[in-house]
Protein backbone atom coordinates (compact mmCIF):
# COMPACT_ATOMS: atom_id res chain seq x y z
CA UNK A 1 0.00 0.00 0.00
CA UNK A 2 1.38 3.76 -0.73
CA UNK A 3 1.54 5.85 2.27
CA UNK A 4 2.31 9.17 0.80
CA UNK A 5 3.56 12.60 3.36
CA UNK A 6 3.47 16.03 2.62
CA UNK A 7 5.62 18.45 3.94
CA UNK A 8 6.20 22.41 4.10
CA UNK A 9 7.87 24.72 6.41
CA UNK A 10 6.87 28.05 7.33
CA UNK A 11 8.53 31.19 9.02
CA UNK A 12 11.74 31.47 7.03
CA UNK A 13 11.41 34.63 6.06
CA UNK A 14 10.75 35.86 9.78
CA UNK A 15 13.21 37.88 11.53
CA UNK A 16 13.00 35.73 14.74
CA UNK A 17 12.52 32.04 16.14
CA UNK A 18 12.84 28.61 15.04
CA UNK A 19 11.59 27.44 11.24
CA UNK A 20 8.79 25.06 11.55
CA UNK A 21 8.12 22.18 9.44
CA UNK A 22 5.23 19.43 9.72
CA UNK A 23 4.91 16.13 7.55
CA UNK A 24 1.32 14.99 7.24
CA UNK A 25 -0.27 11.62 5.89
CA UNK A 26 -3.82 11.94 5.98
CA UNK A 27 -6.30 9.60 6.18
CA UNK A 28 -8.36 8.20 3.13
CA UNK A 29 -11.40 10.02 5.15
CA UNK A 30 -10.26 13.16 5.38
CA UNK A 31 -11.85 16.33 2.85
CA UNK A 32 -9.24 17.02 0.50
CA UNK A 33 -11.62 19.98 -0.58
CA UNK A 34 -10.86 21.52 2.75
CA UNK A 35 -7.24 21.66 2.80
CA UNK A 36 -5.63 24.91 0.85
CA UNK A 37 -2.61 26.39 1.29
CA UNK A 38 -1.96 28.23 4.58
CA UNK A 39 -1.50 31.45 3.52
CA UNK A 40 -4.69 31.95 1.60
CA UNK A 41 -6.91 30.71 4.89
CA UNK A 42 -7.74 33.33 7.67
CA UNK A 43 -6.19 32.65 11.47
CA UNK A 44 -9.47 30.96 12.55
CA UNK A 45 -10.18 28.52 9.25
CA UNK A 46 -6.34 27.73 9.83
CA UNK A 47 -6.52 26.85 13.27
CA UNK A 48 -9.93 24.85 12.57
CA UNK A 49 -8.45 22.99 9.91
CA UNK A 50 -5.32 22.25 11.92
CA UNK A 51 -7.39 20.76 14.88
CA UNK A 52 -9.38 18.65 12.35
CA UNK A 53 -6.29 17.58 10.21
CA UNK A 54 -4.31 16.30 13.71
CA UNK A 55 -7.20 14.16 14.13
CA UNK A 56 -7.79 12.82 10.65
CA UNK A 57 -4.16 12.17 9.97
CA UNK A 58 -0.65 10.90 10.60
CA UNK A 59 1.54 13.69 11.63
CA UNK A 60 5.16 15.37 12.99
CA UNK A 61 6.60 18.47 13.47
CA UNK A 62 9.99 19.40 13.59
CA UNK A 63 11.65 22.43 13.97
CA UNK A 64 15.27 24.31 13.63
CA UNK A 65 16.47 26.73 16.49
CA UNK A 66 17.59 29.99 15.81
CA UNK A 67 21.38 28.80 16.47
CA UNK A 68 20.92 26.48 13.26
CA UNK A 69 19.70 29.06 10.96
CA UNK A 70 22.34 31.04 12.16
CA UNK A 71 25.20 28.23 11.93
CA UNK A 72 24.18 26.99 8.70
CA UNK A 73 21.81 29.20 6.91
CA UNK A 74 17.63 29.75 6.38
CA UNK A 75 17.87 27.26 3.93
CA UNK A 76 19.40 24.13 5.52
CA UNK A 77 17.80 24.63 8.50
CA UNK A 78 14.38 24.37 6.54
CA UNK A 79 15.47 21.46 5.30
CA UNK A 80 16.54 20.10 8.56
CA UNK A 81 13.67 21.02 10.13
CA UNK A 82 11.60 19.03 7.41
CA UNK A 83 14.00 16.10 8.07
CA UNK A 84 13.06 15.90 11.56
CA UNK A 85 9.41 16.47 11.01
CA UNK A 86 9.40 13.11 8.31
CA UNK A 87 11.96 11.16 10.69
CA UNK A 88 9.34 11.51 13.36
CA UNK A 89 6.26 10.38 11.63
CA UNK A 90 4.70 7.15 13.40
CA UNK A 91 4.28 5.90 9.79
CA UNK A 92 7.15 5.88 7.24
CA UNK A 93 6.05 6.62 4.20
CA UNK A 94 6.90 5.01 0.94
CA UNK A 95 6.79 8.71 -1.25
CA UNK A 96 7.37 11.91 0.75
CA UNK A 97 6.20 14.82 -1.38
CA UNK A 98 8.17 18.14 -0.52
CA UNK A 99 7.05 21.57 -0.89
CA UNK A 100 9.25 23.68 -3.23
CA UNK A 101 12.71 22.68 -5.21
CA UNK A 102 14.92 21.59 -2.65
CA UNK A 103 15.07 18.31 -0.87
CA UNK A 104 16.49 17.10 2.62
CA UNK A 105 19.00 15.15 3.46
CA UNK A 106 17.72 12.32 4.69
CA UNK A 107 18.25 8.48 3.70
CA UNK A 108 15.87 5.26 2.51
CA UNK A 109 12.69 7.70 1.68
CA UNK A 110 11.68 8.21 -1.62
CA UNK A 111 11.26 12.12 -1.47
CA UNK A 112 9.62 14.49 -4.67
CA UNK A 113 9.93 18.40 -4.87
CA UNK A 114 6.94 20.11 -6.10
CA UNK A 115 7.15 23.45 -6.69
CA UNK A 116 4.15 25.36 -5.28
CA UNK A 117 2.75 22.16 -3.29
CA UNK A 118 1.05 23.73 -0.71
CA UNK A 119 -1.28 24.91 -3.83
CA UNK A 120 -1.88 21.96 -5.48
CA UNK A 121 -1.06 18.66 -3.25
CA UNK A 122 -3.57 18.23 -0.34
CA UNK A 123 -1.49 16.54 1.93
CA UNK A 124 1.19 19.49 1.55
CA UNK A 125 -1.55 21.99 2.08
CA UNK A 126 -2.30 20.13 5.19
CA UNK A 127 1.87 20.10 6.28
CA UNK A 128 0.96 24.17 5.61
CA UNK A 129 -1.38 25.11 7.83
CA UNK A 130 -0.61 22.54 10.93
CA UNK A 131 3.08 24.01 10.44
CA UNK A 132 1.85 27.64 10.93
CA UNK A 133 -0.73 27.36 13.76
CA UNK A 134 2.11 25.38 15.38
CA UNK A 135 4.76 28.23 14.78
CA UNK A 136 2.31 30.90 15.30
CA UNK A 137 1.64 29.72 18.63
CA UNK A 138 5.15 29.73 19.63
CA UNK A 139 5.43 33.08 18.23
CA UNK A 140 2.55 34.51 19.75
CA UNK A 141 3.80 33.12 23.54
CA UNK A 142 7.34 34.64 22.96
CA UNK A 143 5.37 37.86 22.26
CA UNK A 144 4.30 38.02 25.92
CA UNK A 145 8.26 37.46 27.10
CA UNK A 146 9.33 40.27 24.73
CA UNK A 147 6.62 43.11 25.04
CA UNK A 148 6.57 45.81 22.55
CA UNK A 149 7.71 43.63 19.25
CA UNK A 150 3.87 43.21 18.34
CA UNK A 151 4.73 39.21 17.43
CA UNK A 152 1.23 37.97 18.31
CA UNK A 153 0.35 39.92 14.69
CA UNK A 154 3.57 40.26 12.69
CA UNK A 155 4.79 36.88 13.88
CA UNK A 156 8.43 38.01 13.95
CA UNK A 157 8.09 39.05 10.03
CA UNK A 158 9.55 42.09 9.13
CA UNK A 159 6.45 44.69 8.96
CA UNK A 160 7.08 48.89 9.70
CA UNK A 161 5.83 48.03 12.95
CA UNK A 162 8.52 44.95 14.13
CA UNK A 163 11.29 47.30 12.65
CA UNK A 164 10.68 50.21 14.64
CA UNK A 165 10.57 48.23 17.59
CA UNK A 166 14.08 46.49 17.38
CA UNK A 167 14.85 50.66 16.60
CA UNK A 168 13.59 51.75 19.65
CA UNK A 169 13.35 48.47 21.85
CA UNK A 170 16.46 46.78 20.46
CA UNK A 171 17.65 43.43 19.51
CA UNK A 172 16.71 40.58 21.22
CA UNK A 173 18.00 36.74 21.81
CA UNK A 174 15.00 35.48 19.54
CA UNK A 175 16.03 37.83 16.73
CA UNK A 176 18.23 35.82 13.92
CA UNK A 177 21.61 37.95 14.23
CA UNK A 178 22.56 37.06 10.60
CA UNK A 179 19.21 38.15 8.96
CA UNK A 180 18.85 41.88 7.47
CA UNK A 181 18.30 44.16 8.82
CA UNK A 182 19.38 42.66 12.01
CA UNK A 183 22.49 42.19 11.01
CA UNK A 184 22.93 45.65 10.21
CA UNK A 185 22.08 47.10 14.26
CA UNK A 186 25.01 47.08 16.48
Amino acid sequence: MKIVAGVDEVGRGSLIGPVYAAAVILNKTINKKLLKDSKSLTKTKRENLSKYIKKNSIWAIGKASVKEIEKINILHASLLAMKRAIKKLKKKPTLVLIDGNKLPDIKFYRLKSIVKGDEKIPSISAASIIAKVTRDKMITNLGKKFKGYYWDTNYGYGTKQHLKAIKNLGVTSQHRKNFSPINKIK
